[in-house]
């Protein structure tokens, strides 16, 4: 891949690892930090009704899926950056052909071209 173009995904990299880190960083600090009297918002620290229990084990659970999928993402994003700089970014780990410029644009973190990544969805 030519200079400019790594250079263009390295910057769009590290702009979407800056945001997915702040978005991180929100929900550790809005739930994994704070208390269930903090998140209930009751005085007790018990939700009155159990409905409402209910709605902060899953809003919760929510927030640790998305907190994994982040993070996972992140590991992408820090795995392509590293392919940058050693001059194998774009090339698919799986068959060594070369990603699509439309994946890229699409998945700048892809690991694998198109056709790898749909066999590895169907065997799984």
């Amino acid at each position: 891949m030519e200079k400019k173009k790594s250079e263009q995904y390295k910057n769009l990299l590290l702009a979407l690892r800056e945001r997915l880190s702040g978005d991180v960083s929100h929900l550790i600090e809005e739930n994994l930090k704070k208390s269930q009297k903090e998140m209930s918002g009751d005085l007790s620290g018990y939700s009155l009704h159990i409905a409402d229990m209910g709605s902060d084990d899953f809003d919760r659970t929510l927030a640790l899926g998305m907190l994994a999928n982040d993070q996972e993402i992140i590991y992408m994003i820090d795995t392509a950056l590293e392919k940058i700089e050693s001059g194998n970014y774009g090339i698919c780990e799986k068959s060594g052909t070369k990603i699509s410029e439309r994946r890229l644009k699409a998945v700048p973190w892809a690991p694998l071209c198109k056709e790898c990544q749909e066999e590895d969805e169907r065997s799984a």
